[in-house]
């Protein structure tokens, strides 16, 4: 499948990408050949292949849960750097 120019103008846009007019060329033969790579794999028969749910056949091996010793909320905050009544002072990240 060839993807043109024009194309990868829309497809930037829509992306809020900028190229310029060699960098669009050379994306363009980029992204035709990773469509000609996936045309290739709707040849293939899957018919009798099961989805693959995970990468791993490896199965988690869970520990039970059990109840312990936990800290009293004044221990939890004896070392808080800053502290408002029952929370800890972080730093404003956001505006």
């Amino acid at each position: 499948m060839k993807i043109d120019t024009n194309s990868i103008k829309k497809i930037a846009h829509l992306a809020r990408l900028e190229f310029d007019e060699s960098s669009a060329e050379k994306m363009s033969s980029d992204m035709s050949q990773i469509l000609d790579w996936v045309e290739k794999l709707n040849e293939i028969d899957t018919e009798n292949v099961e989805p693959l749910t995970t990468m791993s056949s490896e199965e988690n091996d869970m520990r039970e849960d059990k109840i312990a010793h936990q800290l009293d909320h004044e221990s939890g905050m004896k070392n808080a750097p800053k502290r408002d009544s029952d929370y800890f002072r972080v730093p404003k990240v956001m505006e």
